[in-house]
């Protein structure tokens, strides 16, 4: 917040001409109404500017953005690392037009049997590095993925409960993330496939 006021000029600063020297050079994204400046976004939308950027970490999601002419600013941080981020939520802050994401409907939890998690339980590796670990606790089935798994954003560091849709197929609550178990005839599985979106990654078991 200290930073936003100094951006818009509410707090005097010996930075203020380099601060606004960051948004005079500007190039396009390729992305409609969207430039980039010296470490900021820009979005033009119904010829207001919001100039804005975000962030991620494991398990994090930050926004940070503000309008020069109305000369409002908002901070948006979430503890959840999540696919979509809390960039909706700070842009309808400085712009209500701007609609807030709905997260997809999520499915009917299929009833399965707690003993076939059995034939889940183990590790998958992504290639070229990385992991997700599978593991059960009582009725509870999870997966969480090693640091180095960064083609899975949407399976963190820390574990997340996948629930089932189908007797293989499950599903991750809030987010677009789907998981799928490639068995064999006796319920074990060989081969774990997640799609995140348009995305599909195929991980092997390994011993």
């Amino acid at each position: 917040m200290k930073f936003l006021a100094a951006n818009l000029g509410y707090t005097k600063t010996p930075g203020a001409a380099a601060m606004k020297a960051m948004l005079d050079v500007r190039r396009p994204t390729g992305i409609p109404d969207l430039e980039i400046a010296l470490g900021w976004h820009i979005w033009t939308i119904d010829g207001k500017e919001v100039v804005w950027h975000n962030g991620a970490t494991g398990g994090y999601r930050s926004f940070i953005g503000f309008d020069p002419k109305r000369r409002i600013g908002v901070v948006a941080l979430s503890n959840t690392r999540s696919q979509q981020g809390v960039d909706d939520i700070g842009r309808h802050l400085l712009d209500d037009k701007v609609p807030l994401w709905l997260p997809p409907k999520e499915p009917t939890i299929f009833q399965v049997d707690a003993k076939t998690f059995d034939g889940y339980v183990g590790t998958y590796r992504l290639e070229p590095k990385g992991s997700i670990a599978v593991t059960r606790e009582g009725e509870h089935l999870y997966a969480q993925k090693t640091s180095y798994a960064a083609d899975v954003q949407t399976i963190g560091h820390a574990k997340v409960e996948i629930f089932p849709e189908g007797k293989k197929d499950y599903f991750v609550k809030g987010v677009d993330t789907r998981l799928t178990f490639v068995t064999d005839e006796q319920g074990r599985a060989s081969e774990l496939l997640v799609r995140a979106g348009a995305s599909e990654v195929h991980a092997k078991r390994v011993e």
